[in-house]
């Protein structure tokens, strides 16, 4: 029974070591935490675009005129001048975001400014993924209501003399799986990046939740 008073004694004495910060102590911190993070989805967020930007210009030629020759030349257009519209919006929401947060005055504000961050980015991350399954369905689905054209175009270029229906079946079928890689690295992607910033702000809202009077 003397041991343990006396270790408790050594523990109430420890405790006194260490430092008790208070509200307005915590809170600039996680103030500048949580500024810092929103300014890394911003940066990432331009980083990624310029990365998808430069990856089109390395596409070799004859994948374009491919395109080209299947028709696909002005949905490809289309769906490029609608694609950087959304991203240039999320981008910019996501700046505001990092500006709302930055001149935030109270805790509540604070947590309000992170909620309404994790949405959009998790928007963003949603359209992306969502995008990009879409268009792969929607493309296979137009090479199938083009068969022929399609194996024209390989026969002549690429493999010929392979049955119509060999070359289907080993065309759709590599189709679905380049697809399926895609879409994993993608989500990995977003996870790796933009889901480690989330959990981070996470963390700084359930911090403010304790401070929060």
């Amino acid at each position: 029974m003397d041991q343990l008073e006396a270790l408790k004694k050594e523990w109430q004495s420890r405790e006194q070591v260490f430092p008790k910060f208070t509200a307005e102590q915590i809170y600039p911190m996680l103030l500048k935490k949580s500024s810092s993070i929103v300014k890394w989805i911003v940066i990432i967020s331009l980083c990624e675009i310029a990365f998808w930007t430069i990856l089109a210009f390395l596409i070799p030629d004859s994948v374009n005129e491919f395109n080209n020759e299947m028709g696909l030349k002005t949905i490809y257009t289309v769906l490029n001048v609608v694609n950087y519209t959304v991203v240039a919006i999320f981008i910019f929401l996501f700046y505001k975001n990092y500006q709302k947060i930055q001149v935030t005055g109270t805790i509540k504000e604070l947590m309000g400014n992170i909620l309404r961050t994790r949405k959009t980015v998790r928007y963003f991350v949603y359209y992306n993924i969502g995008l990009a399954t879409l268009l792969m369905i929607g493309i296979n689905i137009y090479y199938y209501f083009n068969k022929e054209k399609l194996y024209d175009l390989f026969s002549q270029n690429e493999l010929p003399g392979i049955p119509p229906e060999a070359f289907f079946s080993s065309f759709f079928i590599g189709q679905f799986v380049v697809g399926i890689v895609f879409i994993g690295f993608l989500m990995l992607f977003y996870w790796l990046l933009y889901g480690l910033l989330l959990r981070r702000l996470k963390r700084n809202y359930k911090e403010l939740k304790k401070i929060e009077v």
